[in-house]
């Protein structure tokens, strides 16, 4: 059935799924109630909606800062860490150098 029509199972859950969506929008619109508890519903809902936004914006900026000042700090140290080698192997360098110059 499906390879005829071109429908797969995935395809038919969705388009129930949607459905069901778009009804409850259709329901929330035609409901029994006044314009004004419609509009007050909405806007409740849009207000939740935008606080829990905003706290979870806040709250992937402070994990981010977090992150950053974590990878400076490791950066700092490995930097830290390449600069003391560099120094010893110009060090190690100018010894090995002074050597073969007796030499």
């Amino acid at each position: 059935m499906n390879d005829e029509r071109g429908f797969c199972a995935g395809s038919v859950i969705l388009a129930f799924v949607l459905g069901g969506i778009v009804g409850a929008g259709v329901a929330l619109l035609t409901a029994p109630q006044s314009g004004r508890e419609t509009r007050e519903k909405i806007k409740e809902f849009s207000d939740e909606t935008r606080k829990k936004a905003a706290e979870y914006a806040g709250q992937v900026k402070d994990k981010f800062s977090t992150a950053v000042e974590e990878g400076k700090h490791y950066v700092e140290e490995k930097k830290s860490l390449i600069s003391s080698a560099i120094d010893a192997g110009k060090e190690a360098f100018q010894k090995e150098k002074e050597k073969l110059a007796k030499s």
